[in-house]
């Protein structure tokens, strides 16, 4: 037991401390079960900046500012802040795009779904099904050889890019709040107070470079290597965020129904979950850990980082993102959200992009 937390005490304490930021921002005003939703805070900012309509989704988060300011301070501190880029910047922002749609499907990235199962929705259980045959899909193609191709050292002044365009959307936030569209309604509407929001963020963003907390790289560790260091961390979360729920009284039982911006249609859920774990080991990388990577000075990250956020565009924007089930009708009959036909039009596709980036590179591997 005491080698055991000896190897894993670092990003054991980084997932408490992520799940303890989570139920406080949520207790602060952040939506239930959203204390933390990388996806979904991205999704906001892309609504902020005007790049969807969707008026009950558009905020500049800083959560997202922080994470990734936190783990740039965190980087230079460290010594760790890298300037890179170059490994397949194109593939990656497609990438980033497909997971974020199967994201919106499922209605949140690995992190919510950590916060959702520690709420009691059990269609996140369900998620995390998905997101688990997803990264072990993408595992079996890293075995076999799939690589995006090294990347290359840069000017250091390329590594802060994304870091000091968060910054400046942070303070024209602040300083001139009407140049962003902001919700009225609906969770875009729900927030904690920014200076908390973003000082927490930080922490977050520090500790999650340190301690390379990453769902994804979790499960692809474990099956890769038989190392289930990186699994302790999402274990924490979950264990915190369930206490805190009970305690708090925000918990009353697991249930598929009524949950809090959630859907049960569960062969989505599962499906949209698949892309993610399937694109985040493609990409190296969970949505939280691309944030972090972005802030020490990757590049190819920061483009990823984009492609998500063109991915949220597009999925409102094409009425590909789910929403939440409506619930019990006048009847007394509960109702399910149903997934339109565009967002299954773009499981499908985005399974065969997937399949098609994980096959060309490892034939180009082969080839060099």
């Amino acid at each position: 037991m005491k080698r055991f937390f000896k190897e894993n005490w670092l990003v054991i304490v980084t997932g408490v401390v992520v799940g303890l930021a989570a139920l406080l921002l949520q207790a602060l005003g952040n939506p239930k079960n959203m204390g933390f939703c990388i996806a979904c805070f991205e999704r906001d900012i892309a609504g902020a900046l005007g790049l969807h309509s969707a008026a009950v989704v558009q905020y500049v988060r800083p959560e997202v500012i922080g994470i990734v300011l936190g783990s740039c301070i965190m980087a230079l501190i460290g010594k760790e802040f890298r300037a890179q880029a170059g490994s397949s910047p194109a593939t990656r922002f497609a990438v980033g795009a497909l997971v974020m749609i199967g994201a919106l499907v499922f209605l949140g990235c690995p992190l919510r779904m950590l916060l959702r199962m520690g709420g009691g929705d059990l269609n996140a259980f369900v998620g995390l099904l998905g997101f688990v045959i997803g990264a072990i899909i993408g595992t079996v193609f890293l075995k076999k050889g799939f690589n995006l191709g090294r990347a290359y050292q840069a000017k250091k002044t390329e590594g802060f890019v994304l870091p000091v365009i968060m910054l400046v959307l942070f303070a024209l936030a602040l300083l001139v709040p009407t140049l962003f569209n902001a919700s009225e309604k609906g969770p875009g509407s729900m927030h904690a107070p920014v200076l908390v929001a973003f000082a927490v963020a930080l922490v977050v963003g520090a500790l999650a470079q340190r301690s390379r907390l990453c769902m994804a790289g979790g499960v692809r560790d474990t099956v890769m290597l038989k190392d289930p260091h990186l699994l302790w961390g999402s274990v924490a979360i979950f264990v915190v965020v369930l206490v805190g729920n009970l305690i708090m009284g925000n918990f009353t039982a697991f249930s598929f129904l009524s949950q809090p911006i959630a859907h049960s249609n569960h062969i989505w859920n599962l499906l949209g979950m698949v892309i993610v774990g399937w694109g985040s080991v493609l990409l190296g990388g969970c949505p939280l850990r691309q944030l972090v990577l972005a802030g020490s000075g990757n590049g190819d990250s920061a483009v990823t980082v984009l492609g998500m956020m063109g991915g949220a565009a597009l999925a409102h924007n094409l009425k590909l993102a789910s929403g939440a089930d409506p619930g019990v009708n006048e009847a007394g009959a509960y109702v399910k959200y149903a997934v339109t036909t565009n967002a299954k039009v773009a499981v499908a596709i985005a399974f065969v992009v997937l399949l098609v980036i994980s096959l060309c590179n490892i034939l180009r591997k082969k080839e060099a």
